[in-house]
């Protein structure tokens, strides 16, 4: 099979920017672009979907109250789950990234994002804020168990004028083709998705192994043995 018979990458685009114009948004852009490009140089083409997630914001109290995920959550859900690669870029506030982009992860399943690769970034008004990046947003994205790129892109105010910036854009976007070329999500899950740590229900009740049909699980629902389940 020849690099041209390869479907092409599927690239999500999470900006937790409020504003317009945002320079969080501006810098999503850009790193979508550059991938865009550091794919077409390996003979790989990207379908880029960006997900604002201002949008979510008049469903996001009733997820994060009691799990109930309306329309566009359970879309953007989807976007993610099926992505090779994901672009996520916060504005930062009070020295940390914004309660949007934070609670929006918060309220994924832990297992959504196991071996994904993505790029994080982030922008601010001033440099003094240039460790949130890796400091916080790398921390929970660990915790997602995510595969995130080793060159994070951090852009200050000043930054936009420097060069410097757009070889770290540059290097991101390559490290994430690298990372979806080599297929890692699907390996790492193919080899791997037993040797995790599961909530149950995060994959209707299949990530623990678990025979939902036996009789044990049907005592405990409220069945007898032999029979159904009561609903």
């Amino acid at each position: 099979m020849t690099s041209t018979d390869l479907r092409p990458f599927r690239v999500v685009v999470v900006n937790a920017g409020v504003s317009d114009p945002s320079s969080t948004k501006m810098l999503a852009d850009r790193l979508s672009l550059r991938v865009e490009a550091a794919a077409q140089r390996d003979g790989r083409t990207v379908e880029t979907q960006h997900l604002d997630l201002r949008e979510l914001l008049p469903e996001l109290s009733g997820a994060l109250a009691s799990g109930h995920l309306g329309p566009k959550f359970t879309a953007a859900i989807e976007k993610l789950a099926a992505a090779d690669g994901i672009i996520a870029t916060a504005p930062v506030y009070k020295a940390g990234p914004s309660g949007l982009f934070t609670s929006f992860f918060q309220v994924l399943d832990n297992d959504l994002l196991i071996a994904k690769p993505v790029i994080l970034g982030a922008t601010a008004g001033t440099a003094r804020h240039a460790l949130v990046v890796d400091e916080q947003m790398r921390s929970m994205f660990a915790y997602l168990r995510t595969m995130t790129a080793p060159t994070s892109v951090f852009a200050s105010t000043e930054d936009w004028q420097d060069n410097a910036l757009g070889k770290r854009i540059d290097r991101a976007a390559r490290e994430l083709v690298v990372l979806m070329e080599t297929g890692v999500e699907a390996r790492i899950k193919d080899t791997s998705w037993n040797s995790y740590q599961h909530e149950f229900g995060s994959a209707g009740g299949n990530e623990l192994g678990i025979d939902l049909g036996s009789d044990l699980m049907r005592l405990a629902a409220g069945g007898t043995l032999g029979g159904p389940a009561h609903s």
